[in-house]
C-alpha cells in the first residue's frame, strides 16, 4: 500500500475510507471491488471510527450535523484514505469546498422495511406494540398511521436493532431495507413498508463517493460508477433538505424517481413534513425535468415552506 503524503496523478492503488460497522464495510467493499472491475485499480479499505459510532446517545442529541460523516472526511483532507464512501442521507447538504462528491452510484431500494416478531405486518401488531427506531422522520410517519403503537427510541447497528426484536426488548423495528439487501438479509424484513406509508429519508439507498477537490484523476476514476438518474433523484431530494433548512435528523421524507414523460424523462419528487406527535403534517409532490433536479427540489420545498414547514421543523430541532 502506497504511502506517499502527496496525491499521485495517476494512482494505481485507492484506500477507501469507511465507517467501521459490518454494513459500512460491506457497502464500501462492493464500492472497491465495482472500481476495481472498471478501472483496473488496486483498493484497500481503511476503516475510520465516527462520533456517531461512538456516542450512543439519540441522534437529536447531536449539536450540528454529520456525526457519521466529519471523521471520514477529516481523513480523507489529512490524506489517510483517498476515497470516502458515505451513505447519502447521513451527508450534510452544504458542500465542503475541499472535496467532491465524484460518483453516487445506482441506488439500491430507499424504501423502509419492517422487522416484526412472529411475521406481522405493520397493521397486524396488536394495540400497544413497541416499535423502535431512531429517526424522528420514522417516528412522526407511524404516529401519523394513527396505529395504536408504542414508537420506542433505539440505536444501534443492525444486528443490535434486530436483537431488539428477538430479544423481546420491542415488537418491530423500522430500518432501510437498502441496508439489509446489501448485508444479504432482505428476507428477514416482514413487510416492505409502501411510500404512500413512509416515505423514506433523502438519499436513502444511495451512496456517495467523495475525494479531494484537487484530485482530478481520481475524481474521473469514481465518475465511472456514477448513475444520472440516481444522481437526479438524490439532488432534488437533498434540494429539498437544504431549502427547508432541515438536517438530516430532521422529520422529512423525500423520494424522487425518474420516470417516461411525453416529453421525455422526468423526475417526480414526493416529501413529507410531519410533526413527531403525528400532526400536523404536510404532504405535496412535484414533477420537473431531469436536467432540473435542484429547481424542483428548491420548487417543492418552497411550497411546503408557504404551508407552514418551518414551523414543524423548528419544533423538532
Amino acid at each position: 500500500m502506497t504511502t506517499s503524503t502527496t496525491p499521485s496523478s495517476s494512482p494505481t492503488h485507492l484506500r477507501i475510507g469507511t465507517r467501521a460497522s459490518a454494513l459500512a464495510v460491506t457497502q464500501s467493499s462492493q464500492i472497491a471491488n465495482r472500481l476495481r472491475e472498471l478501472t483496473g485499480v488496486e483498493t484497500s479499505i481503511v476503516t475510520v471510527s465516527t462520533e456517531g459510532d461512538t456516542n450512543t446517545a439519540a441522534l437529536t442529541s447531536f449539536g450540528g450535523q454529520g456525526v457519521f460523516i466529519a471523521a471520514l472526511r477529516e481523513a480523507l483532507v489529512n490524506n489517510e484514505v483517498d476515497v470516502a464512501v458515505h451513505s447519502l442521507k447521513d451527508l450534510p447538504t452544504a458542500p465542503d469546498p475541499r472535496l467532491e462528491i465524484a460518483a453516487v452510484p445506482r441506488r439500491e431500494d430507499p424504501r423502509d422495511a419492517l422487522i416484526a416478531r412472529d411475521g406481522l405486518s405493520l397493521t397486524d401488531l396488536p394495540a400497544g406494540s413497541k416499535i423502535g427506531t431512531g429517526s424522528p422522520r420514522r417516528e412522526a410517519q407511524l404516529r401519523a398511521l394513527g396505529l395504536p403503537i408504542d414508537v420506542q427510541p433505539i440505536r444501534g447497528n443492525v444486528d443490535t436493532r434486530i436483537g431488539k426484536v428477538t430479544g423481546g426488548e420491542v415488537d418491530a423495528i423500522v430500518l432501510a431495507r437498502a441496508g439489509l439487501l446489501r448485508l444479504d438479509r432482505g428476507e428477514e424484513a416482514t413487510e416492505v413498508l409502501d411510500p404512500l406509508q413512509m416515505l423514506p429519508a433523502p438519499g436513502q439507498g444511495a451512496l456517495a463517493c467523495e475525494c479531494r477537490s484537487a484530485d482530478e484523476d481520481i475524481a474521473r476514476q469514481l465518475g465511472q460508477l456514477d448513475d444520472p438518474h440516481t444522481r437526479a433523484a438524490v439532488t432534488a431530494e437533498r434540494s429539498l433538505l437544504a431549502t427547508l433548512e432541515a438536517g438530516c435528523s430532521a422529520p422529512v421524507g423525500a423520494l424522487a424517481e425518474v420516470a417516461a414523460g411525453e416529453l421525455g424523462d422526468e423526475l417526480w419528487l414526493r416529501a413529507v413534513v410531519c410533526a413527531t406527535t403525528g400532526s400536523p403534517i404536510i404532504r405535496l409532490s412535484a414533477t420537473g425535468p431531469v436536467q432540473r433536479a435542484e429547481r424542483t427540489g428548491e420548487r417543492l420545498a418552497a411550497e411546503m415552506l408557504a404551508e407552514g414547514a418551518a414551523e414543524i421543523v423548528a419544533a423538532a430541532s
